[in-house]
């Protein structure tokens, strides 16, 4: 891929308003552009970071049994009412009424909608356990948009959802989920605290949150300094108190964002809304549910977060947009071999299967290499005039900011070398 033909709009100056750094770095690597507050557009860098995330969701998801579906954004109200949580909701839905005449909104979530589905389908225990999972676009009418793409009004969510005749059903399909998202963060570059946690309005006994601690989330990691007892806050807890675990230490709080929830749910669903199921003894039953749900959005700013420099993003390999990125130094004179070199490097790293950027804009050396690093795609290989008189071209490793000089003739067997280890992915 030619950088001229692709839409990378980036930008040198701090956007005004922007407190985030991962809200500058999404703006000014041109990743997304915002609408209008809490509303975003993923511009064709950002949407290939987006669709790489999606990628290892989908992956991880499949290999524990969920099938992948895709349900309607317009909601009846009449379905929220059965639940009770049209009032609950009520703050941060956006709710109209169509022509029909009809009471709707846009989806804040899916769990009715999901159970309505199940309801049709499922009649008996034999058609149990089932999962459930979509990657959709959410709406709520948030009040207070904060830092980006982490709290905003339309955002992306993974959310899954499973169908079991008991509880010993349940437990197994929440410790498959429950292991299927450790990966999934990792594969991310993330490090997550996974701390119980109240299920709120989403209802059930048994709930646990994935966080990862960072200056902008809106949620706290609580830990004893003598047991290492952790437990979930909002971050306006107050540190500096007893532990009342050990009873001995004192509790120190670190910022952090909710990156994902998985919840328990049991029958608060089923129940209100009939889907039920007969046992081998011919009674119904109501479904036991399980949920489980991702800010698809929110992780892609967590890794801006946790992964950057003062001079732009770092990238881990498997979320990168691109692979590797040559960038071709011209001269002043016959710049004949650069430009060879420049398509045989990439018509090579095609061959094995990499997604490579090419910078062949006409722009100076400096804006070239600051564009790179504020992008931060892993490896950046540069073919410029004074190395190449002694035969040689140059790779970056973004994560590091290690720079390595290696003969021509080996630079595509090197980057290889280097795209298979772990030393693409980025570092704090």
């Amino acid at each position: 891929m030619k950088w001229s033909n692709f839409f990378i709009p980036t930008m040198k100056e701090i956007p005004i308003g922007t407190e985030a750094v991962s809200h500058q770095l999404l703006l000014r690597a041109g990743l997304v552009h915002m609408l209008t507050s809490g509303v975003y557009s993923y511009l064709p860098l950002g949407l290939r970071v987006l669709r790489r995330v999606e990628g290892i969701i989908r992956e991880e998801m499949n290999a524990i049994g969920a099938n992948e579906l895709f349900l309607p954004c317009l909601h009846p109200m009449e379905l929220w009412k059965q639940t009770g949580r049209d009032e609950v909701l009520a703050d941060v839905m956006i709710r109209f009424r169509d022509k029909r005449k009809r009471d709707m909104c846009l989806g804040p979530t899916h769990e009715e909608v999901i159970t309505n589905l199940v309801k049709d389908f499922i009649r008996s225990y034999r058609q149990l356990p089932t999962v459930l999972y979509q990657i959709q676009t959410k709406f709520r009418d948030e009040l207070r948009t904060r830092f980006g793409i982490v709290r905003a009004c339309e955002f992306i969510m993974k959310d899954a959802y499973s169908f079991d005749r008991d509880k010993e059903g349940l437990k197994k399909n929440y410790d498959l989920m429950y292991g299927a998202y450790k990966k999934i963060f990792d594969r991310c570059g993330l490090e997550t605290v996974v701390l119980e946690a109240d299920s709120g309005v989403m209802g059930g006994d048994v709930s646990h949150e994935y966080m990862v601690p960072a200056p902008i989330g809106e949620d706290a990691i609580i830990t004893c300094d003598s047991c290492g007892n952790q437990t979930g806050a909002n971050a306006t807890y107050a540190s500096g108190k007893i532990c009342p675990k050990c009873k001995k230490g004192k509790l120190f709080s670190q910022v952090a964002i909710e990156l994902g929830h998985i919840f328990q749910l049991g029958t608060k669903y089923s129940a209100a809304q009939e889907a039920l199921f007969l046992d081998e003894d011919g009674k119904q039953r109501p479904i036991i549910m399980g949920c489980y749900g991702i800010g698809v959005s929110r992780v892609i700013a967590a890794i801006i977060e946790k992964h950057n420099d003062d001079k732009g993003i770092k990238w881990p390999k498997e979320v990168a947009p691109f692979d590797v990125e040559i960038l071709p130094v011209p001269g002043a004179d016959d710049n004949t071999e650069i430009n060879e070199l420049t398509d045989r490097y990439d018509r090579e790293l095609v061959g094995l299967g990499m997604e490579v950027l090419v910078d062949d804009r006409q722009e100076s050396a400096g804006r070239k290499f600051n564009d790179a690093d504020l992008v931060g795609i892993p490896l950046r290989l540069t073919i410029g005039k004074r190395n190449l008189a002694q035969g040689n071209v140059e790779i970056k490793i973004r994560a590091s900011s290690e720079v390595i000089t290696v003969e021509k003739g080996s630079a595509v067997r090197k980057i290889k070398e280097l795209a298979g280890t772990a030393v693409c992915a980025a570092k704090n």
